[in-house]
């Protein structure tokens, strides 16, 4: 059996993690002739979140307020780790979205085992970058309910807009404009 891969697409809101990361699926496939497991947060957690939320609140659409972060962050982090976890396990592949913002900066896609992952996987991240006044436009065409907190407190989100730290595993794309040589790089850097 082959070494399972955890492949991250990572970076703020509004950067195109998930429209990049769709891109990249059959290209990898092609490449590693293995199929990944697609694990995205705001499909895995979207409507239990909003349901919690609702209750909580009464803002289903709140995904970034200190009620969120305090009470169910890390509890949607956790089940989709446990889901990846699962998956490797298993031997398959998973390519798995959304921020991950604190379990980078602490390090942990670094070093699976930190995450609980299995030793013998291969961890590559793609940190997706975009400039804070083209996130913002893409956040406000898309019309999100789920983004209204962060529009309504732009000052405050720009806080946790944080760099993520270099490392080896981890390659940063500008997704500015898309450009095609520095995607194919993207997708070595995933397979090496």
């Amino acid at each position: 059996m082959n070494t399972p891969r955890l492949l991250l697409f990572a970076g703020h809101a509004g950067t195109g993690k998930t429209t990049l990361a769709k891109r990249a699926l059959p290209l990898l496939a092609e490449k590693s002739q293995r199929d990944f497991f697609f694990l995205d947060k705001d499909t895995a957690y979207g409507a239990f979140s909003s349901h919690v939320m609702g209750l909580l609140t009464g803002n289903p659409d709140d995904r970034d307020s200190p009620t969120y972060l305090q009470n169910l962050r890390d509890r949607e982090y956790s089940g989709l780790l446990d889901i990846t976890r699962e998956n490797l396990a298993l031997g398959m592949n998973v390519m798995l979205v959304g921020p991950f913002t604190r379990e980078l900066m602490a390090g942990k896609f670094f070093e699976p085992t930190l995450l609980g992952m299995p030793a013998t996987t291969v961890c590559r991240v793609a940190w997706i970058d975009l400039s804070t006044d083209e996130a913002r436009r893409r956040i406000e065409k898309r019309a999100d309910a789920r983004d209204e907190w962060k529009l309504a407190h732009w000052d405050d989100y720009l806080k946790r807009r944080v760099q993520p730290p270099d490392h080896g595993s981890l390659r940063r794309y500008d997704n500015q404009e898309f450009n095609q040589a520095e995607f194919d790089l993207l997708i070595d850097h995933l397979l090496s």
